[in-house]
């Protein structure tokens, strides 16, 4: 059974990785963004529902999945509702989350294969903890002040 899970993980994942790309770097509007978006929010609830499930089979080895999955669904949720909802400040939130969500998934993808990986498995793995979060946080905030709403000016 743990099998399956981890099938379905690694597949959802990887469409989580490829339709993410296609999203960020395309035009913001309706269309190749939206569609990439809903296939990435879409992939990202089963690599979540089975991150969750994987991680209690093998709590010993697997808890910090557990926790990961958590904090980075729930930010894909965040930015994923607020493009919905168009509350306030709605697109610093989907850009924050998605983004977040994004780096979350990057995180989790490499640590758990990076001592797969030659010349990178050489490196301590606690920096691939870290890196994803120092390159995408400045992207967070630059893309957040390219779609940040303009003041007018009378």
């Amino acid at each position: 059974m743990f099998s399956l899970f981890l099938v379905v993980h690694i597949c959802t994942g990887v469409i989580c990785l490829i339709s993410g790309i296609f999203a960020f770097s395309s035009k913001k509007k309706k269309g190749r963004h939206s569609v990439s978006g809903e296939i990435y929010h879409g992939s990202y609830v089963f690599v979540f529902v089975t991150a969750l499930i994987m991680s209690v089979i093998h709590w010993q080895e697997s808890h910090y999945l557990f926790y990961i999955a958590l904090f980075s669904y729930g930010l894909a949720l965040w930015g994923y509702v607020a493009v919905k909802r168009k509350w306030t400040n709605w697109l610093g939130s989907h850009i924050g989350g998605m983004l977040g969500s994004y780096i979350g998934i990057v995180t989790a993808t490499l640590v758990v294969n990076v001592h797969r990986i030659p010349v990178m498995n050489e490196l301590p793995v606690l920096i691939y903890w870290f890196l994803p979060t120092m390159i995408g946080t400045p992207i967070i905030f630059k893309v957040g002040q390219k779609y940040k709403p303009r003041k007018r000016l009378h």
